[in-house]
C-alpha cells in the first residue's frame, strides 16, 4: 500500500513537472494564458510558483520555473530513495 502511495505520489510530482514546461512555453505565445487551457494552467501552477517569486529574473528571463522543476526532481529523488528502504 505505502509503495503504490509513493509510486502515485512520483506520478503527481512527473505531471505537475509537465504543467510547468507547458506553462512556460506557453508564455512564448501571445493571448496562450488567456484561453481556456491557459487558465487552467495558470490556476495549477500559479500557488507552487508563488513560493518561487524570490528569485530575481536575470536579463529580463525568469529562472525561478527552473529552480521549482529542481525542487520537484529533488522531491522525485527522495520519494526513491524512501521506496528503495520500504
Amino acid at each position: 500500500m505505502i509503495a503504490f502511495l509513493l509510486w502515485a505520489l512520483n506520478q503527481v510530482v512527473d505531471a505537475d513537472i509537465l504543467v510547468i514546461v507547458v506553462w512556460c512555453i506557453m508564455s512564448w505565445f501571445p493571448n496562450a494564458c488567456n484561453s481556456r487551457l491557459g487558465d487552467v494552467i495558470n490556476r495549477l501552477v500559479e500557488p507552487y510558483m508563488h513560493w518561487f517569486d524570490f528569485i530575481p529574473p536575470i536579463g529580463g528571463i525568469s529562472f525561478a520555473p527552473m529552480i521549482a522543476i529542481l525542487v520537484l526532481y529533488f522531491v522525485q529523488a527522495g520519494l526513491a530513495h524512501i521506496a528503495a528502504i520500504i
